[in-house]
C-alpha cells in the first residue's frame, strides 16, 4: 500500500510524517519527495531560486519523482512494505499547476498528463488542511512557494484534486495542535491498514 501526506507548506504533514516513522517498525519504508538523490538536490537549487524557469522546474520534479519511483517506492511495495510518502504527485499537480497557471492551457491537467507515464498513483492519501495565511506563518514564507497568495492558488489546486479522488483522500483538520493531528493521521492510517 502507497500511503502519502499532502497539504500545503505549514501544514504540519512532515511532523506527522516524523511521528509516524517513529512509531512504526518492519514492514513500513518512510521517503520524501523531493528526494535526497542528486535529481533531488537540484529539485531544491531550483526551488530556491526566484527566477527558475517554470517549465523546467516540473521537470526536475518530474524526473525527482521517476527515480523515486523506480529506485525506492516500486521495490518497496514489491517487498510488501507499506510506503509512507511526505508529498508525492499531488504536490507536483497543486504546486506545479498553480507555478504554470497562466503559461500553459489547464495548466494543472498538464502537469497530471506529464506525470502519467512515470507514476503509481497512491492508494490513499491524508491531506492536511489548513488556511494559507496559517501555513504561510507556520513555513516562515521563506521561498517563493511558502507565500500566502501562492499557497491560495494551490490549496484550490488540492481542493480540484480531492473532487477527482473523494475515496483516495481524508480530510485532516490540520489547525488543531500537533498532537490531535499525529492522532488522526494514525487512526486514519490504522482503520485502513486494518481494512486492508
Amino acid at each position: 500500500m502507497l500511503v502519502t501526506l499532502e497539504g500545503i507548506d505549514g501544514s504540519g504533514k512532515t511532523t506527522v510524517w516524523e511521528a509516524l516513522r517513529d512509531a512504526r517498525g518492519d514492514g513500513f519504508t518512510f521517503t520524501s519527495e523531493p528526494t535526497d538523490s542528486w535529481y533531488g538536490e537540484a529539485v531544491r537549487r531550483s526551488e530556491a531560486e526566484t527566477d527558475a524557469d517554470p517549465l523546467a522546474e516540473l521537470f526536475l520534479f518530474t524526473a525527482d519523482h521517476a527515480d523515486h519511483l523506480s529506485s525506492v517506492v516500486e521495490p518497496a511495495l514489491a517487498d510488501g512494505d507499506v510506503v509512507v510518502s511526505d508529498r508525492y504527485t499531488d504536490s507536483r499537480y497543486a504546486y506545479q499547476g498553480a507555478v504554470l497557471d497562466g503559461e500553459v492551457p489547464r495548466a494543472m491537467e498538464y502537469v497530471r498528463g506529464v506525470h502519467q507515464p512515470w507514476t503509481r498513483p497512491p492508494d490513499l492519501t491524508l491531506y492536511f488542511d489548513v488556511d494559507p495565511e496559517t501555513g504561510a506563518a507556520r513555513s516562515g514564507a521563506t521561498n517563493k512557494f511558502e507565500q500566502a497568495s501562492f499557497l491560495s492558488d494551490v490549496r484550490d489546486n488540492y481542493e480540484q484534486l480531492i473532487d477527482y479522488d473523494p475515496e483516495r483522500f481524508v480530510r485532516i483538520d490540520a489547525t488543531q495542535p500537533p498532537e490531535a493531528v499525529i492522532d488522526a493521521a494514525e487512526d486514519v492510517l490504522d482503520r485502513v491498514l486494518d481494512d486492508a
